[in-house]
């Protein structure tokens, strides 16, 4: 590597990457995993741990790749709107919009679950 420091956000882009790549793999498939398959063998409280993940995890997989990117620079990486601004090649203030954007749309999300009868709620999301 010829310029050593630069490898943290080198590893960083690749990340976002992946995110992107998985997305359009996701869009052509259906999701396979039942929960209910899984809830039966567990104690009730992971029970309900695993499908609080898994309603946040289909309410992810939902969000547009844009928005992906953002909360996992942000929330996952922990990197300031100017490092993911700079990471995805765009603004701070776009990153700051798109992170607003992408909240309301997992609450929304989450929200449809609440009334579908899934217990995870809008406020567990941040």
């Amino acid at each position: 590597m010829r310029d050593p420091e630069r490898f943290h956000w080198w590893l960083q882009r690749i990340l976002i990457r992946c995110v992107y790549r998985v997305s359009k793999i996701e869009r052509r498939q259906a999701d396979p995993r039942r929960l209910s398959d899984v809830a039966e063998a567990i104690t009730p409280d992971s029970a309900r741990e695993l499908a609080d993940r898994d309603e946040i995890d289909r309410g992810f997989r939902r969000l547009k790749p844009e928005f992906r990117a953002v909360l996992v620079l942000r929330h996952y990486l922990g990197l300031s709107d100017e490092e993911a601004g700079e990471v995805l090649g765009i603004p701070a203030g776009t990153v700051k919009s798109r992170l607003h954007r992408a909240s309301a749309a997992m609450r929304a999300e989450l929200e449809a679950g609440a009334r579908q009868g899934i217990h995870v709620t809008a406020g567990s999301i941040r």
